[in-house]
């Protein structure tokens, strides 16, 4: 039977891209991709890109965008993420706790969406 084999690629749409690529790479710090497709940003992530869209639809008609879907990044050190997104002025939806996955923390992006960073631990 055809099945899903998992994430591939991940991608929010915004509506302003110029805004969604310094956002991204200037405070959070991702590095865009070689090459993005017109009306998008690809961003360097491993092992799933993420990218950022111009929006194919209405984004005014909620204000919670994602709502329901968890969007996860690995990172090297939450608590010292978090602590340069405050820095920041970066609006934060809860602070570092730890959890299944290790030390988690969520913010919102400019854009209405939450992203929940983690420590990725090595093994």
């Amino acid at each position: 039977m055809p099945h899903l084999i998992g994430p591939d690629f991940i991608g929010i749409q915004v509506a302003d891209i110029d805004a969604a690529r310094a956002f991204y790479t200037d405070v959070v710090g991702l590095q865009p991709a070689p090459r993005s497709p017109p009306g998008a940003v690809v961003f360097d992530t491993r092992p799933i890109p993420f990218a950022v869209r111009t929006s194919v639809i209405d984004l005014g008609t909620t204000d919670k965008l994602g709502w329901g879907i968890a969007i996860w990044f690995g990172c090297d050190d939450a608590d010292a993420l978090y602590k340069h997104l405050v820095g920041q002025g970066v609006t934060i939806e809860f602070a570092p706790k730890d959890g299944p996955f290790g030390r988690y923390f969520a913010f919102r992006d400019p854009f209405g969406y939450t992203i929940t960073a983690h420590t990725v631990v090595k093994s």
